[in-house]
């Protein structure tokens, strides 16, 4: 593959953190152009994080001295990138969708982890394993918006990512999902950095997180609908109820879900082996970061636990435990995902790979 040069908006909050490190020694991507808020602005990469950084690994050579520009400032990236990485906040999301628009009519794809587009009317929101065929909507937005080489992908909030994927499985299967009842248990990295007080955490469950249920309840619909006449149609035979807890986790969403089935119900084993055997149309085209096998299932009656599971398939694999039936609908199980990896950065990364093999960028 081609080396392409990236940028990434948003280089010094949590999200922009992990671009940077998962994105070392990467074999198609070679960050080239790093960008946050107007008062880092001039400053090298590596004395503004100096004590900021907050990843488990050493800050990457590769990034010490590139010099960090104001996000709102497109001119400066002339030149400089083939893609961005969009994780930067605004005191709005109408002020996000007006930066990412600056940088698509700019040129430039944009790869965004924020939730100001995804139910932008033109906008896919893509997870690979499951809807790399909303791509197409790409060329419709760049003719409603006469933009040449530009454009905008999103990928969905965090809290989705463990279920979306399984639950899809068996959809693909032939089974049909008509109600699900969700419970996370989301990490305190899901909410930024300084983040959460520690006050509020230690010792503490925080059943509240501001817009999360919302996401984890529409989000799916739109990811599980279809375009038609250039449009999106949402999927509409799926209701979901979600409940949101910010728990005292460092990394790793964890959800609780209860599953009713439509006539056609499948029994435990045949799940579990819909489970095991599903390979997306992904998994064909070799994306370095792509898990194989995509969803890990546990046997063990206390798995998955984050401590334990969220690195597997190095942090973008679903790992699911305890499925059994349900006594209110048909069967219920626990799912894992990565957040800042597979729900975050890994994510978008993964999404990237999919418009490079796809010559879209």
């Amino acid at each position: 593959m081609k080396k392409y040069k990236v940028g990434i908006l948003g280089a010094t909050g949590m999200v922009g953190q992990n671009y940077i490190k998962l994105l070392e020694d990467h074999p198609w991507f070679d960050i080239s152009y790093l960008a946050a808020s107007p008062r880092t602005a001039g400053e090298k990469y590596g004395r503004e994080m100096k004590d900021k950084w907050q990843m488990d690994v050493a800050m990457p050579e590769n990034v010490l001295n590139i010099v960090l520009e104001d996000v709102g400032n497109v001119e400066k990236i002339k030149g400089k990138c083939d893609l961005v990485f969009s994780s930067f906040g605004m005191n709005s999301d109408e002020k996000i969708r007006d930066c990412e628009n600056k940088y698509a009519k700019f040129g430039l794809p944009v790869v965004s982890s924020s939730s100001a587009n995804r139910h932008t009317k033109d906008v896919p929101m893509i997870v690979p394993e499951v809807n790399s065929g909303h791509l197409e909507m790409i060329k419709i937005q760049k003719k409603n918006h006469l933009w040449d080489k530009g454009f905008i992908v999103t990928k969905p909030n965090c809290s989705l990512q463990s279920y979306i994927i399984p639950v899809y499985a068996l959809m693909k299967a032939g089974y049909e999902v008509k109600k699900m009842i969700v419970t996370t248990l989301q990490a305190v990295s899901g909410g930024g950095y300084p983040g959460i007080a520690s006050l509020d955490m230690i010792d503490n469950v925080v059943p509240y997180i501001g817009g999360e249920e919302e996401k984890s309840e529409t989000e799916p619909l739109k990811v599980l609908g279809k375009i038609e006449n250039g449009n999106y149609k949402n999927f509409d035979d799926l209701k979901i109820s979600a409940h949101c807890n910010r728990v005292p986790v460092a990394d790793g969403h964890l959800a609780c879900v209860s599953m009713l089935f439509g006539k056609n119900k499948p029994n435990k084993s045949e799940i579990i082996n819909i489970w095991r055997d599903f390979r997306p149309d992904i998994q064909g085209l070799n994306l370095p970061f792509a898990p194989s096998p995509t969803i890990i299932y546990k046997e063990e009656e206390n798995r998955p636990q984050p401590k334990k599971d969220r690195q597997e398939g190095n942090g973008m694999a679903i790992t699911i435990g305890r499925l059994r039936e349900c006594n209110v609908f048909d069967h219920k199980f626990t799912c894992l995902s990565h957040n800042t990896i597979r729900g975050a950065a890994g994510g978008g990364i993964l999404l990237a790979e999919l418009l490079a093999k796809k010559r879209l960028i």
